[in-house]
């Protein structure tokens, strides 16, 4: 089990890395055509989980399609009330995908990453108030010290080196108030579905299968109220490249390793793996944006968020009093 759990949150780093900086390039490169519409990009990877799933479950029953049709039919029909439950978180991860997507194509990654990381303490929370979850106060700390230390390592550098390529931004206030919802509605439908997934003996994929439902209708009403003249026009896929499609199959395959996660771990520590691979996005966005040059806030910051993964993954219990009065003083610095 301790194997599962840091294998899931290590492909969860890698998978949340590669998505971030895919997706934010993907929404401000230069194309020759129309840029594809992330309102199809969500429901075709609503539709790309449901297949991996169907997969998976086929192997759990044994390869057997007799046995496979007999568990979807099963807990898909034959439990309505437990089907529909899922509705729900279905369609708050739904509305979170589309926000994703509107926040990168408003904002800078440094601004985004920092903003997203609210739902570190949003999500513990609603772990509190709904899983009635206790935290120890050095858990508390080591939230405030990751938030401080996220905050940093994605603080701007004082003034942009000449030759540092600059991406046009649209509205910040739409960007802003994008992430501050899909803070909010990832935290409590990950606290939502946590509470379904241990508490129920179906499968975790079959679970997968339900969301993924909900998500691909949820997805294609979204699709028709906000882009239904350009897709009769241009296509359902218009514009989709190699970029749009690692995109859409790292969301995908993030939504499963999400799951894994939650079943094998929790969702705070979900959201710490999250903020490491903040480190990991900003390093590589330096070769491959260029649009990030790393400061003396970039190290300190970083430092921290190593400290405070530490200081929760361990449960040590350690005076952080003398640090924070330094932690301080260099925030101002």
């Amino acid at each position: 089990m301790v194997s599962l759990k840091h294998l899931s949150l290590g492909v969860l780093i890698l998978q949340t890395t590669s998505l971030v900086l895919t997706m934010r390039y993907s929404r401000t490169a230069e194309t020759r055509g129309p840029r594809y519409l992330s309102s199809t990009a969500v429901v075709v990877a609503e539709v790309m989980k449901i297949a991996a799933c169907i997969v998976l479950v086929f192997f759990e029953q044994g390869m057997s399609m007799s046995r496979l049709g007999s568990t979807l039919r099963q807990e898909l029909v034959g439990k309505p009330f437990e089907t529909l439950k899922l509705a729900v978180p279905s369609i708050l991860y739904t509305l979170q995908n589309n926000l994703l997507y509107v926040a990168l194509s408003n904002l800078d990654a440094a601004t985004y990453q920092v903003t997203y990381q609210l739902k570190i303490l949003t999500t513990a929370l609603f772990s509190v108030a709904m899983l009635g979850r206790r935290l120890e106060m050095s858990k508390w700390v080591a939230l405030v010290l990751l938030m401080t230390g996220v905050a940093l390592v994605q603080m701007p550098a004082e003034a942009k080196p000449e030759g540092t390529k600059t991406h046009s931004l649209g509205s910040q206030v739409v960007g802003l108030l994008s992430v501050l919802t899909a803070c909010c509605t990832s935290a409590f439908a990950g606290v939502y579905f946590e509470k379904i997934l241990k508490g129920s003996r179906p499968s975790l994929w079959v679970r997968n299968i339900q969301l993924g439902l909900f998500g691909a209708i949820f997805g294609l009403f979204a699709v028709v109220m906000s882009d239904y003249e350009l897709v009769v026009e241009l296509g359902f896929l218009q514009g989709y490249n190699s970029i749009t499609w690692t995109v859409v199959s790292l969301q995908a395959f993030g939504g499963l390793v999400i799951a894994a996660v939650i079943k094998y771990a929790d969702n705070i520590l979900k959201g710490f793996a999250t903020s490491l691979s903040i480190i990991l996005s900003t390093v590589m966005s330096y070769y491959i944006l260029d649009d990030f040059r790393p400061s003396s806030h970039f190290f300190i910051g970083a430092s921290i968020v190593i400290c405070a993964t530490f200081l929760y993954s361990r449960e040590v219990k350690v005076n952080i009093a003398p640090i924070i009065p330094l932690i301080a003083k260099e925030s101002q610095q």
